[in-house]
């Protein structure tokens, strides 16, 4: 997989005007950011708790939420942790591929694929989801709902940042790892909106490439396959760029990077009203 290097921006055409912005809305799937996990199931994990905080530190995209500007009332923001429940994984484990690695949704491993929680029971697992899971896509699919009532077509932005060196759980992670990984759906991400994407990354001076080390781009089941105006889009931004992976403070660059990619989403937004009836 090739990866591009960035140059810097070049002066705005406009498109990211306020007014723009205010008219026009991506819906921010943020479901790795938190590391909350309820007292209520902190005996499922057999981790101490020094070593459940290192596997948080690994595991959970730390500022996500902070760094794409989650927090509209069309932001879909996952409340917990992914060691509890993984939003982003098929709830039938004969179905998701990262089961096999004891991180399907519901996690039994550890990134480097250590033991991390007791064997749970069908009552438990029920209640997982019930708790956490269904109420999640809920709320995603009537997020897209309303922008589709409002503006005729939607935009998921899904929300992602990744560590600097491949963890041992990745399938496929061996390529390369660039500054910005944008991730596309076959069916939901438009040619000109990945295009788009890749271009103002670059412009924007980071590394860029699509579909690695992860691919994809999350949407709702009501419309997957179905729906060719609800649009999706990864964006995964490498952690090394915002942060210090060791101790998960928010580094130098923050506020650079940030502004950045909250620039980007309000340009792919700009794209999507075109998008809406044309031919993929």
């Amino acid at each position: 997989m090739k990866v591009l290097r960035g140059t810097g921006y070049r002066r705005s055409s406009g498109m990211e005007t306020t007014a723009t912005l205010a008219l026009m809305k991506a819906i921010r799937h943020i479901p790795h950011d938190s590391i909350l996990i309820p007292e209520a199931y902190r005996d499922q994990f057999t981790l101490t708790d020094a070593g459940l905080l290192q596997e948080l530190l690994r595991m959970t995209d730390l500022h996500t939420a902070d760094l794409f500007g989650g927090g509209s009332d069309c932001d879909v923001v996952f409340p917990v942790s992914r060691l509890l429940v993984d939003v982003e994984r098929f709830q039938d484990d004969a179905r998701e591929p990262m089961a096999a690695r004891g991180m399907g949704v519901l996690y039994s491993r550890t990134h480097d694929l250590k033991p991390l929680r007791r064997e749970l029971s069908l009552e438990e697992r029920l209640e997982l989801l019930d708790n956490y899971y269904h109420p999640h896509h809920a709320l995603l699919g009537q997020r897209v709902n309303e922008a589709l009532a409002a503006q005729g077509w939607a935009l998921v932005i899904d929300c992602h940042s990744f560590p600097s060196r491949r963890l041992p759980y990745e399938i496929g992670g061996e390529g390369p790892r660039p500054e910005i990984c944008i991730g596309t759906d076959p069916f939901h991400t438009p040619s000109q909106l990945r295009q788009a994407a890749m271009e103002g990354f670059l412009e924007a001076g980071f590394s860029t490439a699509l579909d690695t080390p992860f691919s994809g781009a999350i949407t709702p089941l009501q419309h997957y396959g179905k729906t060719q105006r609800v649009m999706a889009l990864m964006i995964e931004v490498r952690r090394d760029l915002y942060m210090d992976e060791e101790t998960g403070e928010p580094g130098e660059q923050f506020d650079d990077v940030r502004d950045k990619v909250q620039i980007m989403i309000g340009r792919l937004c700009a794209v999507c009203p075109g998008l809406r009836d044309s031919a993929r």
